[in-house]
């Protein structure tokens, strides 16, 4: 068995030995892999997830030694190469013979040398090291700054907002993101980065970091006159080629760093190959996934005795930016001669979108997508083939019903970037059996990298004629909507029941959560009454949301985010006698941290008193209705935003649905609530007003869309009625409204016949059931504190029901407790086992999370 050694245990390096493992039936290759970090491989391309609660378990790649060919050697970096023996030394003073080796050691980030640039408190945002230091230096101070304004400083940018500071991004450039968006996208870019509460600082010189009087970071300097004080600096200005190896082993290198590779990524030793972003191919070095993988999938190929050939890179790319989607592919600059390029620039919808075509329009060439990247799936594999229409309806498809579906697609039309996988080999998986995503994820690894192809994925299985599975879980043959149907038809009101006429077994923790929040829907009373409290997940089951140290949130409903002076003063009351960090959300409410589960009803209590209820921060319900302050006090208003908020808040407060609902009220055209980001927005014109629906944030945010204009109060809220409860009866389990109208047959023009025109005959039935719920709100948080058997559920230890949990602990940062110890770093929080001495926890039911 011959030897293989890879130096590098990144992303690239990874794949380069999966690739070689699926080739090598032959058992011709044992590999030896070292590995720098002393961690398994972990996704870099999803790092930023760290600071939103990942741990490093959940960053981690596939185990490569789980496979007996594989010897994984971690913290034990290379040394030498010694190209005449063929050996590597290694850190560890191993000497390992190859008889060919992969050089994947990827880059290092580049830090100016300005004066300053070495102080302590200055990091770069690479590794998961990186992050922890980061997190380090961000507990002693409240502003940072991250120089470089392209994809990692953004990312940066957000980690530092996670983090709670003051965020600023400097880039040396006109605009943000220069390699992937002109000036027209950087421009929207910059206004909905700032608009996230990160300052930005474009076309600006970095001149130096300043120490302070403890010697740490304190000040960036900008040109002459601009001074930022910062305790905590982040380098995001580029990366550098880790070629030292190849240098000192006397291979040739590019022009621009990196070890020199041919159209098969093999050095000038024939025995040595390099990959990635350590590797120079045709004077180029690339610094995206996609390109590695393709190179790693060469070299297995040359491995194995075949003739692959690189023969070029998809840079294409989309991401999430604080939220904001920004996608750019193929010739993106237009530096194809003769290349036209087509621009919506849509300043009210908040979105830029550029097409390059050929010199007759034929050909797409490229594009860029700020704002809304929704068309990005449908456009990136048709770059370099014929255009199904026009350009201007593939990016405004609203104009017309346009857009590109997969059946515009050719077979050779790549779907997946990060692994090269066509449409043709989507559909010869199918045609082999694939009958859902997880399998075609699973043959062809489509889907398995950013992500950004599984729509088309569902496309395509849908174009083929493949019924997708809609039943909720294996106890229930039924999907979601049609347990609505079955519920409402009979009067079910129970689990225990449903399951015994309709489904099998005992249920799991898919189908209880769900079942409950149907049957909390159509007045199933408390959702901790009787049966229904042991079918709810944590957070419901607490009515608090879980945090990641083992503690809960408590949010009060605040209609409209009006507040009297004196609930605002027993909001701090409350926060000061209990020890609980505040803060001020997006959704103009108040958040109240750090309460253990035996404190949340004396809070509630206290809080009950004083004219608050409960917020449903933590349930699939109406999260809040965000309101400006409209006629109020605004000299721009038209009509009384901050009033109807209230009413609309009031009136759909304790919705039970199967997601999070958010809306919001604008008081005019301006916007300043952002409506259009919501699942139902209200935006007021001079004649009443207009209604928008289906917006999202989260993971794959979209602007809403109008779906009625002018509306006096009483049409408004009769429209919204129906569209919420219309929504509660079809849509599937943890489905967005987003989603919801995008997977209805007839999208946006069905929903109108339904809401608007009454097309399926049953808008007095919606509008009868939610006045049903209207009628029968009631508290939560109250029904909890008035009933003592309620009331016995809220204690961490059965056995010792006044006890603290020992685990949980506070620091104070910024004059508030956060908490200690490793769940500062997004680490999961560590419970003492059940057993001996030990106190036991008082909940009999496995504890789930719905997201």
């Amino acid at each position: 068995m011959r030897q293989l050694v890879v130096i590098g245990n990144g992303m690239v390096g990874h794949r380069l030995v999966e690739a070689v493992l699926d080739r090598d039936s032959g058992m011709a290759w044992h590999i030896v892999v070292l590995g720098e970090e002393p961690r398994p491989a972990y996704d870099r391309v999803a790092l930023s997830s760290y600071f939103d609660g990942a741990a490093e378990t959940d960053l981690r790649m596939g185990d490569l030694r789980a496979d007996d060919r594989v010897e994984l050697r971690l913290g034990e970096r290379a040394t030498g190469i010694d190209r005449g023996a063929r050996t590597v030394t290694t850190s560890a003073g191993t000497t390992l013979h190859y008889d060919a080796l992969v050089l994947a050691t990827g880059s290092a980030p580049f830090v100016p040398p300005v004066p300053g640039h070495d102080l302590p408190g200055c990091h770069v945002y690479r590794t998961i090291d990186d992050l922890e230091a980061i997190t380090a230096t961000a507990r002693g101070t409240g502003t940072g700054v991250v120089i470089g304004g392209g994809l990692l400083g953004l990312e940066a940018a957000n980690a530092l907002r996670l983090l709670g500071l003051r965020a600023h991004v400097v880039e040396m450039a006109p605009w943000l993101m220069p390699r992937q968006v002109d000036e027209g996208g950087g421009a929207l870019l910059g206004q909905l980065i700032e608009d996230t509460g990160v300052t930005v600082h474009a076309g600006a010189e970095l001149r130096a970091v300043e120490p302070g009087d403890n010697g740490q970071a304190a000040h960036v300097r900008l040109g002459e006159d601009t001074r930022i004080d910062a305790g905590l600096v982040v380098f995001s200005v580029g990366i550098r080629p880790r070629d030292e190896l190849a240098r000192a082993a006397g291979l040739e290198l590019g022009p621009r760093g990196g070890a020199a590779v041919d159209a098969a990524c093999r050095t000038s030793d024939p025995a040595i190959y390099s990959v990635g972003e350590c590797a120079s191919i045709e004077g180029t070095v690339y610094g995206l996934v996609a390109p590695g993988n393709a190179m790693a999938e060469v070299v297995a190929d040359r491995l194995a005795g075949g003739e692959a050939t690189f023969t070029g890179a998809d840079t294409s790319t989309k991401l999430k930016l604080l939220g904001i989607d920004v996608a750019s592919f193929g010739d993106a600059h237009a530096e194809t001669p003769g290349a036209l390029e087509v621009v919506l620039n849509d300043a009210p919808g908040r979105r830029y979108a550029k097409l390059v075509v050929s010199d007759d329009a034929a050909t797409l060439l490229g594009g860029i997508l700020v704002g809304d990247a929704s068309a990005y799936a449908g456009l990136r594999p048709l770059v370099g083939h014929e255009l199904p229409g026009d350009p201007l309806d593939l990016v405004a498809p609203g104009r017309t019903g346009g857009g590109v579906g997969v059946g515009a697609l050719p077979d050779e039309a790549q779907v997946c970037s990060c692994h090269a996988v066509t449409k043709g080999a989507i559909r010869s998986a199918i045609a082999n059996g694939a009958a859902d995503v997880p399998a075609l994820k699973g043959c062809t690894k489509a889907g398995t990298g950013c992500g950004s192809c599984i729509p088309m994925l569902k496309n395509l299985l849908a174009d083929a004629g493949v019924e997708q599975a809609s039943a909720l879980c294996e106890h229930f043959a039924h999907s979601r909507a049609e347990l609505v149907e079955i519920v409402l038809a009979t009067g079910i009101a129970t689990f225990s029941e449903l399951i015994a006429k309709h489904g099998t077994g005992r249920g799991c923790d898919v189908c209880k959560p769900a079942v409950a929040s149907i049957l909390a829907s159509f007045g199933g009373g408390h959702i901790l009454e009787g049966e229904q409290a042991a079918l709810q997940d944590t957070n419901d089951h607490f009515l608090a949301n879980l945090q990641r140290n083992g503690t809960y949130s408590v949010v009060p409903r605040i209609p409209g985010g009006e507040i009297t002076p004196d609930k605002l003063i027993v909001i701090g009351e409350v926060a000061r006698d209990f020890g609980l960090y505040t803060k001020i959300t997006g959704g103009q409410r108040i958040d109240l941290f750090g309460a253990r589960v035996e404190q949340l009803p004396a809070i509630w209590g206290r809080l009950v008193e004083a004219g608050f209820e409960s917020g449903h921060a933590y349930g699939k319900a109406l999260r809040t209705v965000k309101s400006c302050v409209g006629t109020t006090w605004c000299r721009y208003g038209v009509q009384d935003s901050v009033g109807m908020a209230i009413e609309l808040e009031l009136r759909y407060r304790g919705l039970r649905s199967p997601h999070k609902i958010k809306a919001a009220v604008s008081g005019c055209a301006r916007e300043c609530a952002e409506a259009r980001g919501k699942d139902f927005g209200v935006i007021a014109t001079e004649n009443g007003w207009n209604l928008y629906v289906g917006g999202n944030g989260g993971f794959t945010p979209r602007h809403a869309e109008l779906l009625a204009s002018d509306l006096d109060s009483e049409t408004l809220i009769r429209y919204i009625d129906r569209f919420l409860m219309f929504y509660i009866r079809t849509a599937d389990r943890l489905q967005r409204t987003a989603a919801w109208i995008e997977a209805m047959e007839g999208g946006l023009d069905h929903l109108y016949s339904v809401v608007v025109e009454d097309g399926l005959g049953i808008a007095a039935e919606l509008e009868a059931a939610m006045a049903r719920h209207v009628a029968c709100y009631s508290d939560e948080w109250r029904g909890v504190l008035q009933d003592p058997e309620k009331l016995a559920r809220f204690v961490s230890f059965a056995n010792a029901p006044e006890a603290p949990d020992p685990t949980i602990t506070f620091e104070t940062e910024r004059e508030q407790p956060v908490p200690a110890g490793p769940v500062a770093l997004g680490m999961p929080s560590r419970r003492p086992p059940a057993g001996g001495d030990t106190a036991h926890t008082g909940s009999a039911q496995p504890q789930t999370m719905e997201v």
